[in-house]
């Protein structure tokens, strides 16, 4: 195999190159050292294909632009491939701040990344295997240190963990609904599909919850919201039919007042008449 192979004197207690290579593997190659590593090292993928796989995790066909880690204390095994083998470079990390940055990206927990060439990521990656070559002067190493920061600084923005979504109670949830068509009514966008985007549910949940919780559908309850608004308006101002419609979330007046008829059982107008002193 052709490759290189580099270790460095420790310079921070808090991040820290120790070691880098380069390496163009032969086919079905494969790593016979110790498999449980001390420390943190970063693989990106330069060229051909191999398979990867770390402790409770199935194996994974990764190729140029995938990056790998083998994580401090994990097992790791990874192989060339057979026609197509890889080569790839590594930068061997340790300190204290290492495992709580790492903890912030989705490598943490995969152990692997696809397709991360064109990621600021893997640009600040390169520059800190670029750097790792120059001679150990005090600018380079406050280089060296500031390039660890900036890539583990895009690998948890651009490759952020997943956190759980937090479990909201039916009683919660429904509690947000109300107060979420309460304030909105008057927007003719507000709608049971954007009542659903908000709570991140589906319709038929959402149908569930409300019929659970008073008896009627969400659409008929918004709608509820809407017209007893109106009768108020309409016996209580002097605006018109048209204006009054807007106000309450809907574009046009035909459609409001053939709303309003529905639930009461009379046209806006004729509802005025009746209520107005």
């Amino acid at each position: 195999m052709n490759g290189e192979y580099k270790t460095l004197n420790d310079i921070s207690l808090e991040s820290n190159v120790l070691f880098f290579g380069k390496e163009s593997c032969l086919p079905n190659y494969y790593f016979t050292g110790n498999n449980v590593r001390k420390n943190y090292v970063i693989h990106y993928i330069l060229k051909g294909k191999g398979v990867f796989s770390s402790a409770n995790h199935e194996a994974v066909q990764l190729k140029a632009g995938d990056i790998f880690i083998l994580p401090k204390g994990v097992p790791c095994f990874y192989q060339a491939d057979g026609k197509e083998p890889w080569t790839y470079f590594w930068i061997g990390l340790s300190g204290l701040k290492i495992a709580t940055m790492l903890s912030g990206s989705v490598l943490s927990s995969k152990h692997y990344l696809r397709q991360v060439q064109n990621s600021n990521f893997c640009k600040s990656l390169n520059k800190l295997f670029e750097a790792v070559h120059n001679p150990n002067v005090l600018t380079n190493d406050l280089l060296t240190e500031s390039l660890i920061y900036q890539t583990f600084y895009y690998l948890d923005t651009e490759y952020p963990i997943k956190k759980k979504k937090k479990h909201l109670a039916n009683s919660e949830q429904l509690k947000i609904a109300l107060n979420y068509l309460h304030d909105n009514y008057d927007d003719h966008n507000c709608s049971i599909a954007s009542l659903c985007n908000k709570l991140d549910v589906s319709r038929s949940y959402l149908y569930n919850l409300f019929k659970s919780g008073f008896n009627t559908s969400p659409q008929q309850f918004l709608i509820k919201i809407r017209m007893e608004e109106a009768k108020n308006r309409l016996k209580n101002s002097q605006n018109s039919v048209q204006e009054i419609s807007a106000s309450v979330g809907y574009i046009d007046e035909f459609t409001f007042s053939k709303a309003f008829k529905k639930y009461s059982g009379f046209s806006p107008k004729v509802f005025r008449q009746m209520n107005t002193k």
